[in-house]
């Protein structure tokens, strides 16, 4: 469980290894103000752009009460791991150099519990990459492929669909930013990402207040138990940052109010979030679509917004990708930079967003799946083992009670996501099955007429062909 000596190479840097921290130690810097910002910028994401459809699906009221209760959760176990973290401090020095989620859990479990957060944290950050190609792909397809193509283009394209094209558009720029070693050199980006989300939430909720207030639509309170699970899932996937809260703790200046700093940080997005999602389910009803933007309608601002977005995922792309590439590289590669590597994993990554038909119903997957691991069970788990012999049967309940529903939401939330992502690609698949026997039936019969006429004008008229 120590951290010993290093290996050094040839070029006089050290070689990682297994018990290598993910996230180099340094100073603590961060006011608290530049927390909380920290804070924001780490969990508000492009998940909060399916809550208003998942405001549909569950009802408003149920929504909101799922909203409310996992952020509350979710404060709770990122304090799990934070007082984890300083427990372990408080036992040995070694432990100074837990500065990641991956460091704490080669501390708690050894190996095995580095291999299990390092499996998670890959799996939820190509999620969230995954998801952010498939609100390209819908995005740009409904800005500019409004129309159903043609046969001939269909025939063309290999039947293809618009949302292909224009994911596998994003594939050389995104091979060209996985090739940036570091992420110092990606800081521009992310601050132009973060300035231009926060725009589109601000226009995009004044447009749902007007048009909330001309069309009053018909809404709903509850949506029944049988959407539970879909529901838990995004919001789960909406506070997506737990990865991120160690490294945030480390870097503050005044590490006694980080709690109260996060505590107020998760407050706030969370009624962000809620005002998102009622304000545009209230606004258009049961015809809410999984990407809100796409319920803007024509116009110059909303072909702004949704552009605005677009460009904001597609820069946080390899933000978000690269501890993925550094988990890899540091698996199979040594730690070394290793630009083939990422380039596959940018393929596999396009290849999965071009199955999944639908956006919200794969944040519901991810936010089941991998999120619940991360955010409820691993915390709760870790702090268990670190505090089990000093805990009452009060604290010993908390952490089981959250292992197991962290289990339970997992399992059920990843069989229905799965259920509802295959029913719709069927459903997909079908429509475009019969619009291209339809389009060939009317090609058919277009030229059979043509045929016909072909056959008279210069047949019958020119003496060819004798009817009597």
């Amino acid at each position: 469980m120590g951290f010993g000596k290093q290996k050094v190479s040839s070029s006089g840097t050290p070689l990682p290894r297994e018990d290598t921290p993910l996230i180099a130690k340094s100073e603590p810097l961060s006011s608290q103000s530049k927390t909380f910002a920290n804070v924001f910028i780490a969990v508000v994401g492009a998940g909060v752009l399916g809550l208003p459809y998942a405001f549909k699906r569950t009802g408003w009221v149920m929504s909101l009460i799922m909203l409310f209760s996992v952020a509350g959760l979710t404060h709770y176990c990122m304090m799990l791991l934070v007082n984890t973290r300083r427990k372990l401090q408080s036992l040995s020095g070694e432990c100074s150099k837990i500065n990641s989620f991956g460091d704490l859990g080669f501390t708690v479990c050894g190996s095995i519990g580095r291999f299990v957060v390092d499996v998670m944290i890959v799996l939820s950050q190509s999620g969230f990459c995954i998801g952010y190609l498939i609100f390209i792909g819908n995005t740009m397809a409904n800005l500019f492929n409004s129309s159903s193509p043609s046969l001939a283009s269909q025939l063309m394209a290999f039947s293809v669909s618009a949302k292909s094209w224009y994911i596998w558009g994003c594939f050389p720029f995104q091979l060209g930013l996985s090739s940036i070693a570091t992420l110092t050199h990606l800081a521009p980006l992310s601050i132009f990402a973060d300035v231009v989300d926060l725009a589109a939430m601000g226009v995009v909720i004044v447009k749902d207040v007007f048009i909330m207030m001309e069309n009053r639509p018909e809404v709903r309170a509850f949506g029944g138990l049988s959407v539970f699970f879909y529901g838990m899932g995004v919001a789960v996937y909406a506070f997506e940052g737990i990865g991120m809260v160690l490294p945030l703790e480390s870097e503050m200046k005044e590490r006694e109010k980080f709690g109260r700093t996060l505590g107020f940080g998760m407050g706030l997005i969370s009624m962000i979030y809620g005002a998102f999602g009622v304000l545009g389910y209230f606004a258009f009803g049961n015809d809410t679509q999984d990407i809100i933007t796409a319920n803007l309608g024509p116009g110059i601002i909303s072909l702004l917004v949704q552009l605005g977005l677009c460009i904001n995922l597609f820069f946080t792309f390899p933000l978000m990708m690269n501890p993925v590439y550094e988990i890899v590289e540091r698996r199979f590669w040594g730690g070394r930079y290793c630009l083939w590597l990422r380039w596959l994993l940018v393929l596999l990554v396009t290849l999965v967003a071009l199955m999944v038909p639908n956006f919200a119903d794969f944040l519901s997957l991810v936010g089941s799946s991998v999120c619940c691991g991360l955010g409820f069970v691993l915390p709760a788990l870790f702090h268990l083992l670190v505090f089990k012999q000093e805990m009452s049967w009060k604290g010993w309940t908390i952490d089981v009670v959250i292992v197991t529903l962290g289990f339970v939401l997992a399992v059920s939330g990843t069989w229905y996501a799965l259920v509802e992502i295959f029913a719709v690609k069927k459903i997909v698949e079908k429509g475009k099955k019969n619009e291209l026997h339809g389009d060939l039936d009317e090609v058919l019969g277009t030229a059979v007429a043509h045929y016909v006429m072909f056959l008279y004008t210069f047949g019958y008229n020119g003496g060819f062909i004798n009817l009597s």
